[in-house]
Formats: C-alpha cells, sequence, structure tokens
C-alpha cells in the first residue's frame, strides 16, 4: 500500500452490523427450520460450545431455553455474560471428569455423560453435599467405539440395581452416540436399541442424535437430540 494513503481492510461498522444482521437471520432460519421437522415429543438441545454468546442471545430471544456446553472453563463465562436473562437451562454433555463434578453441579442442572458406576456414585454423594438433585443420564456404548466410554448394556443391567437407589440424583435417561461411518440403516438399528434398553429399565428420556444424525434419532424416540453446527453454523470460537 503507497504511504499516505488512507486505506484500511478493516470492515466498516456498518458493514459489521449489516453482517451481524445476516447471521443472526440465518440463525433464526435454521432454528425455525429445526423446530418445525422435529416430532412431537422430540425437545432441542442447542449446543453451544464453540458458539459466542451474541449467538446464544439470539437463540434465546427466539424462545430457546436449553442449551449444553462440553467444557466448564468455555461455560462459566457464557452463563456469567447471560445473567441478565431469564435462567436458562443448562446441560452438560462432555466428558466429566471426577475434580469438576462439584462446579459442574453448581453450574448445570442436567448431565447427559455418567459413563461408570464410580462416577455416578460420586455426583450422587456431591450433589447431597451441594443440595442438589440433578437430572442425569447414563451414557451408553453400544457398538466398539475407541474414542467413548459408557456402560455395555451388560453393564448397565448389572448395575442397575445400585444406580437406581442412588441418593442425590434423578436418573431421567440413557445417553448414546452412533460411532463415525455407520450407515444411516445401522444408526437407526442403534439408536432403536438403546431405546429398547431404556424401555426395559422403565426410563422415559433419550439423549440421542446430533447435527450428523438427529433425523434417524428421532425416529428411534430420542426426547433430545443435541444440535450445534446444524443450527448455529460453523464454530466461530474456541473452548
Amino acid at each position: 500500500m503507497p504511504a499516505g494513503d488512507n486505506y484500511s481492510t478493516r470492515p466498516s461498522s456498518d458493514a459489521l452490523s449489516e453482517f451481524a444482521a445476516a447471521a443472526a437471520e440465518s440463525l433464526a432460519e435454521r432454528f425455525q427450520a429445526l423446530r418445525a421437522n422435529l416430532p412431537p415429543g422430540t425437545r432441542l438441545l442447542a449446543v453451544s460450545k464453540g458458539h459466542p454468546v451474541e449467538a446464544i442471545r439470539a437463540l434465546a430471544g427466539l424462545g430457546q431455553r436449553s442449551f449444553a456446553e462440553s467444557r466448564l472453563q468455555e461455560a462459566l463465562p457464557k452463563q456469567e455474560a447471560l445473567g441478565d436473562l431469564a435462567p436458562l437451562d443448562w446441560h452438560f454433555i462432555g466428558r466429566l471428569q471426577a475434580n469438576k463434578v462439584r462446579p459442574v453441579l453448581r453450574q448445570f442442572g442436567t448431565i447427559h455423560s455418567l459413563d461408570s458406576l464410580v462416577l455416578a456414585e460420586r455426583v450422587a454423594r456431591i450433589a447431597a453435599e451441594e443440595g442438589c438433585q440433578p437430572a442425569v443420564f447414563l451414557q451408553v456404548k453400544l457398538r466398539p467405539d475407541p474414542s467413548k466410554t459408557g456402560f455395555s448394556a451388560p453393564e448397565l443391567r448389572q448395575h442397575w440395581p445400585q444406580l437406581r437407589q442412588l441418593p442425590g440424583v434423578r436418573i431421567v435417561g440413557l445417553m448414546t452416540m452412533a460411532p463415525l461411518g455407520l450407515s444411516a440403516d445401522e444408526r437407526r438399528i442403534l439408536f432403536g436399541e438403546c431405546a429398547a434398553l431404556a424401555q426395559e429399565l422403565g426410563l422415559a428420556e433419550l439423549s440421542m442424535g446430533m447435527s450428523g444424525d438427529w433425523p434417524e434419532a428421532a425416529a428411534a424416540g430420542s426426547t433430545w437430540v443435541r444440535l450445534g453446527s446444524v443450527l448455529f453454523g460453523p464454530k466461530s470460537c474456541q473452548g
């Protein structure tokens, strides 16, 4: 750029405002389209991890109340920044580390990732100490997947007598994730097996389905679909 030119590559404030308005419009359109396509009994859990506070605020303005985060350090500043809103329904969907149980219980009313009896017992004990009673989903792993944890069906049946008697927590349902590489038909079978296992145990809720496979999960009876990129678009911040 020649010296003395009064030139900047930064967009003007008007351009930024127009971009923000277009993004909000697209978010609203995606939200309304998803809501229109969810079957009765399937609720939308907006996975806001990796997305800015402004997007959460915009969705809340459209009527979305349930949001999910997977990292405590990313969730805390968002929750603080949104403190002026009517209370939101925050769900924790990440891998729950033992040393993070207490702060997670203080910030989230629902946990989707109890993947062992030991962790469930720890959550129950600390919840009693904190005077809260979170809703929890037991994470099940119904197919081989080295990147995922969870109860196998036999393990869950074995531990169910102990799990169902834990004080301090409300076990409301099962959560599962389909491994990468499954066909749509294979995902339908997997989600159907999870739904059958929940019915066997007398659990009414199912947390199944993400941006790439939520239609199959909803068809199998999922009561919560966890949607991030298909709702918010590409991630715009890192946690």
